[in-house]
C-alpha cells in the first residue's frame, strides 16, 4: 500500500543536511562588523540567501573593489570550513532512495563550495537534482530554486516535500506550493511551527513511515 505514492524530497544543505550554521554565524558576524555594516548579529539577517542578495541587498553602494575582498574572503573561508553532518540526516536521504524516493538538493551555496562538500561527505551520484546558486537568478526567499528542482524532475510542486531551517528557504519552499518541514537548527522550534507542516530536531529518529505520513 506504502508504495501507491511518494512525495518527492529536497533538501536545503547548510542546517539540513550539515549542521554549519553556527560555523558561519561566528564568521558572518565577525565580517559584519569588520565591513561596517552597522547591523548587530549580521548573521541573522542573511540567513538562507546568496552571496549575490548578499552583495546587492546590503552592499550595493560600496566599490567594485570592495563586493570582490568580500566574495574573495567569504570563497576562502568555505574553502575550509568543515561539514559536520546533521544528526540522521545522511542516514534518512539514504533510507529514502532505497524505498524509490526521489531526492534532490536545492541550496544557496554555489558549485565550487558543493563540489568540496559532495567530495567529503561522498554525496556524488545522491541526489536526482542539484540546483545550486548557480542555476538561479532569484534566491531563496524566492520559490524559483524549488520550482526548477520540481521540474527538473517532472513532478508538480503539490508533490514535493521540503526539508528546511531558513525562514528565507521556508518562505521560498512555501511560495513554490510545497509542503515544508522544518528542522530547528538555525532556528527555535517556536519561531517556525506556525510557517511550516511540521518541526524536527534532526533526523535521528524519523522513520520511514513519518515521511509517508506528511
Amino acid at each position: 500500500m506504502e508504495q501507491q505514492f511518494m512525495k518527492t524530497a529536497f533538501f536545503d544543505f547548510d542546517g539540513v543536511i550539515v549542521d554549519t550554521e553556527p560555523i558561519y554565524d561566528i564568521y558572518w558576524n565577525e565580517a559584519g562588523e569588520r565591513y561596517g555594516t552597522g547591523i548587530p548579529d549580521f548573521a541573522s539577517h542573511i540567513k538562507g540567501t546568496t552571496l549575490p542578495y548578499i552583495l546587492d541587498k546590503f552592499f550595493s553602494d560600496r566599490s567594485e573593489e570592495f563586493k570582490e575582498m568580500v566574495t574573495r574572503e567569504s570563497m576562502e573561508f568555505e574553502q575550509q570550513m568543515p561539514f559536520p553532518p546533521v544528526p540522521g540526516a545522511m542516514e534518512f536521504i539514504h533510507l529514502l532512495k532505497s524505498k524509490g524516493v526521489k531526492v534532490g538538493l536545492v541550496t544557496s551555496s554555489d558549485d565550487v563550495k558543493l563540489k568540496r562538500a559532495f567530495s567529503l561527505l561522498q554525496l556524488d551520484g545522491l541526489f536526482d537534482t542539484v540546483v545550486s546558486a548557480d542555476r538561479i537568478t532569484k534566491g531563496k526567499p524566492d520559490p524559483m530554486c524549488y520550482l526548477l528542482a520540481a521540474s527538473d524532475l517532472n513532478v508538480s510542486p503539490a508533490d514535493c516535500l521540503v526539508f528546511e531551517d531558513s525562514f528565507a528557504g521556508v518562505q521560498a519552499g512555501t511560495s513554490a506550493g510545497m509542503r515544508v518541514i522544518g528542522l530547528c537548527t538555525t532556528n527555535s522550534e517556536e519561531s517556525l511551527k506556525d510557517k511550516v507542516y511540521k518541526v524536527i530536531p534532526d533526523f535521528k529518529n524519523v522513520t520511514f513511515e513519518e515521511y509517508m505520513q506528511w
